[in-house]
């Protein structure tokens, strides 16, 4: 009688694990299954490097020195949704997917290197035929983008970071997906099982005021995270982060440069922003002290309205 009171308990048990297994598994789509939801028009996808980079071309042809947007980790070209409708009115706005987030999927020979980043917005740019740009990033994206700026300076008419990666951090707080993915011996979990819980918490860690965070937003994040191959890949970028090994190079950036950030931003702290400001001479800083890690995204009208001010002359605000 024990035995079988054992049993009964022990497949009940199995069943309530099964269906908790169930509910957060979280296969892979194929990016077929995702392109009519997060790809309507105007996207496209530009093959470079052995990869369908997906991006967003918008504004006027005539606009002669574009805004390149570029997003952060586990983001994607939908970050800047705000800007872009801003923007596009008068400027060419061109944004894409990081190899490894978003739509375009993971890089064929597993560099997310830095290097590998700048060096294919470079050739983005030259495959869409831009010769100068004003270029614009957050976090990762902002990294990218002061990468670009030191290493094409003569293509770039202005630099805008929004709270750049780019010196060593002290994070307060990170986003339980990171550290998911950062901690060895997850990652086949990680690649598998993906409650929707852990991407709202990661989304509201970044917000400034997580209220702000609606269910349609977690949506995107959850559906663009199981994009074939971006789990994968995120460990392997957060392995081969340079640890801010070359943020002397920031010193020799000549762009003229806003710096953007949120007061409450608990991932990179906002005395970063004075860093930069201290390195990039002629620099200004734009600080939103109520807003989080991703003040683009969590308030695009104030914060594009202090971008299009500095891009309606660029070298107003920045002495040489």
């Amino acid at each position: 009688m024990k035995l079988a009171r054992w049993l009964m308990g022990g497949f009940a048990l199995a069943v309530l694990l099964l269906l908790g297994l169930a509910s957060v598994w979280a296969p892979d789509k194929p990016v077929s299954a995702l392109t009519a939801r997060w790809a309507p028009s105007p996207s496209r996808f530009l093959a470079l490097n052995g990869v369908q980079v997906h991006l967003r071309d918008e504004g006027p042809r005539s606009d002669s020195v574009p805004i390149v947007l570029v997003h952060g980790t586990s983001a994607s070209l939908h970050t800047w949704d705000g800007w872009a409708a801003s923007l596009r009115r008068s400027r060419r706005v061109i944004r894409f997917d990081l190899p490894g987030f978003g739509l375009t999927g993971p890089s064929p020979d597993d560099d997310y290197s830095l290097a590998a980043y700048t060096r294919i917005t470079l050739q983005l740019l030259d495959s869409l035929g831009v010769a100068r740009f004003a270029i614009a990033g957050n976090s990762l994206g902002g990294e990218v983008a002061w990468h670009v700026a030191a290493a094409a300076p003569d293509r770039v008419d202005a630099l805008i970071l929004v709270d750049a990666a780019g010196y060593p951090m002290a994070s307060q707080k990170v986003p339980i997906g990171f550290r998911m993915a950062r901690t060895r011996g997850l990652e086949w979990l990680f690649t598998r099982i993906l409650p929707r819980g852990v991407v709202e918490s990661s989304v509201r860690s970044v917000y400034g005021d997580p209220s702000r965070v609606s269910d349609s937003l977690v949506t995107r994040y959850f559906e663009l995270t199981l994009r074939q191959g971006n789990r994968a890949s995120l460990p392997r970028r957060f392995a081969q982060s340079a640890n801010a090994a070359d943020s002397t190079r920031i010193a020799t950036i000549r762009a003229p440069t806003l710096i953007m950030w949120g007061g409450r931003d608990g991932l990179i702290p906002p005395d970063h922003a004075g860093r930069f400001a201290r390195d990039i001479g002629g620099s200004r800083i734009e600080l939103f002290p109520e807003l989080g890690h991703v003040p683009h995204e969590e308030d695009p009208t104030r914060t594009v309205a202090a971008a299009e001010a500095f891009l309606r002359c660029p070298r107003c605000t920045a002495v040489r």
